[in-house]
């Protein structure tokens, strides 16, 4: 890839814990670059990132999508996301981190979700923890 112009500053994009996005600590709310940026997120061994012309690198606090809601559909629970997309959630897949707080896989598994804290009740409302086997299953 090339190399920015001399004068050229690379922007400071940032994620928060939240999946919010930043550029300089300026929160970024404009639906259509919001929905660039997310849709040109890219994570390899160097971290997460968006291509261009130039890689711009993106510091992430802890993932880059958030489950803002939970719902079962028959018998599938489907995740809508920070930025409005929705998600078939596998239970069985769904991990907790620290603080027993629930992630799950998204985008074809090529990122992971923090569930939100209302997110986290919905999941408990729709199944079950067996705490031995560290496993969700559907009710």
């Amino acid at each position: 890839m090339g190399t920015p112009p001399a004068d050229w500053k690379l922007p400071d994009l940032r994620v928060d814990v939240e999946g919010e996005w930043f550029d300089d600590d300026v929160q970024i709310t404009h639906p259509g670059i919001l929905a660039n940026l997310r849709g040109n997120l890219r994570k390899d061994a160097e971290g997460y990132f968006i291509q261009t012309r130039v890689r711009i690198p993106v510091r992430v606090d802890d993932v880059p999508w958030v489950v803002t809601r939970l719902e079962r559909r028959g018998d599938r629970l489907h995740a809508i996301l920070n930025d409005g997309s929705d998600e078939v959630v596998d239970p069985a897949r769904v991990r907790l981190g620290a603080g027993e707080v629930p992630y799950c896989a998204v985008k074809g598994g090529a990122f992971e979700a923090r569930l939100s804290r209302a997110a986290t009740f919905q999941l408990w409302e729709l199944a079950d923890y067996d705490e031995a086997s560290g496993r969700v299953t559907p009710r």
